[in-house]
């Protein structure tokens, strides 16, 4: 497993196979369930990213279940309509990142979701119904088939039959993205700017 580190990594082109989770609304309880939310840090969340679907009550993994299957990896979770709808838990997106996903794929997410993603390091890439069906099926006929995402240009390509798609980003988040920074890093980033105004608007 990929640990979720305290310094968020640049992103800017990403090329991997996919792990296909064709199921719709998925939501928040079920990316991280409500009895891992007492931990007060990001570590150790991508062990129990699907907890519930991904073991059985003894702990053991249950085969059948995506997460399980070493015919799948990747950093990409390609996944079905409305994910993380549900309750507001940023702990969802640090169990995304803490397993070492860096992009979701699907036609609609919760726009809490959404953000909460974004403000950890991962890219929620919105593409057509049909392009996802289409990586769906690109994947089940091979798993080592690829997509590559391309933040700067805001553009996903299947590999597999060449076809992409522009998707949208909030232009702050992207930047972030781009350079790594969390919120606190942009507003250090920005420091000079910030003291050369207010050397210049200073009351006197």
């Amino acid at each position: 497993m990929v640990k979720t580190k305290s310094k968020m990594e640049k992103f800017q082109t990403l090329t991997s196979t996919m792990v296909p989770l064709p199921i719709e609304n998925v939501d928040t309880d079920q990316i991280i369930p409500a009895r891992f939310l007492k931990a007060t840090t990001k570590e150790g969340f991508g062990d129990n990213l699907f907890a519930d679907w991904r073991y059985e009550k003894n702990g053991n993994p249950k085969k059948d279940f995506v997460l399980n299957n070493p015919v799948y990896s990747g950093n990409v979770l390609v996944a079905g309509k409305n994910f993380g709808s549900g309750s507001s838990r940023e702990h969802a997106a640090w169990a995304i990142a803490g397993y070492g996903f860096k992009v979701i794929v699907s036609s609609f997410f919760a726009d809490i979701f959404k953000n909460n993603a974004l403000n950890n390091g991962v890219l929620p890439v919105v593409v057509s119904e049909n392009f996802l069906a289409e990586l769906f099926k690109n994947i089940n006929d091979n798993p080592k088939a690829t997509v590559t995402v391309d933040l700067n240009n805001q553009k996903i390509i299947n590999n597999t039959n060449n076809k992409s798609e522009h998707f949208e980003i909030n232009s702050y988040k992207k930047e972030c993205l781009l350079n790594g920074f969390d919120d606190i890093d942009y507003l250090l980033s920005k420091k000079s700017a910030i003291e050369e105004y207010e050397i210049a608007h200073r009351l006197h």
